[in-house]
């Protein structure tokens, strides 16, 4: 089927996150798999009493973990995957290591484990898509400075325009990345839910709920779109971005 493409914008940073809910990695290129961006929530604690379907701790349980920083050590031979990682206290530790779970543990109050998965632990999808103007709307209608990290995106979008919440209207279509039928490319299948997460300042993981009750009020909890992996390949800050919908039916 033939498809119309526009532009919407370009992109603005890409961003990816080893160990669920802790702290991020802003990147220039990142290598995009069918799983998402490589390296991005390969890791994740485990809380060990928990015996539901989904025992992943994040920062909506401990808002600590947002000041925790995964490092990467190179000459480990990790890949994308951190090799340790260092505490709101400035101390590294091995990813895999017991003093490391004690320490997360003890702040959340119960035993946990850190696990890998080589398919990543996602709330709903691999990629997490959000544009520039929608961050800075949330911001002016919760009255504080912007922040991209509290929204944790994989792509952040300079839009073409200026329209807030617009990546709502991009649900059901496909955006590429870059020019050329190979450029990677993902479906965007639904909007982004949001929770109490983006009310914690990723500096401090003190909670602002203005920020939240601004995203139920004016865009119906929404703020960004999730999606799936279409295609293959390099992302990298500057590409174009387009929008393929299917082209309109003509009357025969």
């Amino acid at each position: 089927m033939k498809s119309v493409a526009i532009q919407v914008g370009h992109v603005e940073a890409i961003f990816r996150y080893p160990v669920k809910s802790m702290g991020g990695e802003r990147l220039d290129t990142a290598r995009m798999g069918w799983h998402g961006i490589e390296g991005d929530r390969r890791l994740a604690f485990r809380r060990l009493e928990d015996r539901g379907g989904f025992p992943w701790l994040s920062a909506g349980r401990l808002p600590d973990l947002l000041l925790f920083a995964p490092v990467r050590h190179d000459q480990c031979g990790n890949g994308d995957l951190p090799t340790h990682v260092r505490t709101p206290d400035g101390i590294e530790m091995d990813c895999f290591g017991q003093e490391l779970a004690a320490e997360v543990g003890r702040r959340h109050g119960a035993p946990v484990q850190m696990m890998r998965l080589d398919h990543g632990i996602f709330d709903e999808a691999a990629i997490s898509v959000i544009t520039l103007d929608t961050i800075d709307e949330i911001g002016r209608l919760a009255d504080i400075t912007a922040d991209v990290r509290r929204f944790r995106p994989n792509i952040l979008v300079r839009t073409s325009g200026s329209a807030p919440f617009h990546e709502d209207a991009w649900v059901g279509g496909v955006l590429s990345f870059g020019n050329g039928d190979d450029a990677p490319a993902v479906a965007v299948t639904m909007p982004d839910i949001r929770c109490s997460m983006i009310s914690l300042d990723p500096d401090s993981a003190r909670p602002s709920p203005a920020v939240l009750k601004a995203v139920v009020r004016v865009n119906q909890n929404n703020a960004g779109v999730y999606c799936t992996v279409n295609r293959t390949g390099e992302l990298a800050v500057g590409q174009p971005i387009f929008l393929h919908r299917p082209a309109p039916v003509l009357p025969a």
